[in-house]
């Protein structure tokens, strides 16, 4: 079953320096039927505008990756992590006891657009840690991508969750697909452009929950950008 969410349907925040758009209840945002969707509980779709971001604040026992579509994001932790996220950029922070950090756009000329997403994490009170990595767009064009496992397999990074996180490019006659194990679900986000999957049209910013499917298939993408969780079979966790 697909339940489709557009993303018409989302909560909006507009702060001038940013533009946000919530898939799942965040911050003023609060809607009681969109709590997240089994440990996933957060995507937000951020638009920072040139030089502007997130000042220095603090997270714990979350495992918290951003996914830049466009421009140039820099990080500052205190763990002592800096650095500057580009689109093909994984970053992964898991909080566990604690760690402040600060999102800026690294440009002082461009916008930068990225997603945000949290993830409930199997055990609280971890280490904290970080790690980014560079997937190419060649990787991920015309299949979907393993980027974040909780065994780092395929090279992908390492997340303290049941959950293994896929990126995919289609366009054209390209497609791909994703076998689910019995028992699991799965969420799909349209990050950019245009997609079919199992036969339901999507577009940028279009999210879908996905309960009782053995597979899932990507096809007719039309300059398509797409994430794909694979999830437990749980509601949504407590956070």
């Amino acid at each position: 079953m697909l339940d489709i969410r557009l993303a018409n349907q989302r909560g909006r925040a507009d702060h001038g320096w940013l533009r946000s758009c919530h898939t799942f209840s965040f911050a003023n945002y609060y809607d009681p039927e969109q709590m997240g969707f089994s440990d996933l509980l957060v995507i937000n779709e951020d638009r920072v505008a040139p030089g502007q971001g997130f000042g220095m604040h603090p997270h714990r026992d979350m495992e918290i990756f951003s996914y830049v579509l466009e421009g140039a994001l820099e990080h500052k932790d205190s763990m002592g992590t800096g650095s500057v996220i580009r689109p093909g950029d994984v970053q992964l922070m898991s909080a566990g006891t604690g760690v402040a950090h600060s999102e800026y756009n690294h440009s002082r000329s461009n916008p930068v657009h990225f997603l945000q997403i949290w993830i409930s994490p199997a055990l609280r009170g971890t280490m904290p840690r970080y790690q980014q990595q560079h997937f190419a767009a060649e990787e991920k064009r015309g299949t979907l991508r393993l980027i974040l496992s909780p065994d780092a397999a395929q090279g992908s990074l390492s997340i303290q969750q049941d959950a293994r996180v896929y990126a995919g490019l289609l366009d054209g006659s390209e497609s791909a697909q994703i076998s689910l194990a019995p028992g699991r679900y799965a969420y799909v986000y349209v990050a950019r452009g245009r997609v079919t999957v199992n036969g339901s049209q999507l577009s940028e910013g279009d999210g879908v929950r996905v309960r009782n499917e053995q597979a899932l298939s990507f096809v007719d993408g039309q300059d398509a950008e797409v994430l794909v969780f694979d999830l437990r079979a749980a509601e949504v966790s407590a956070h």
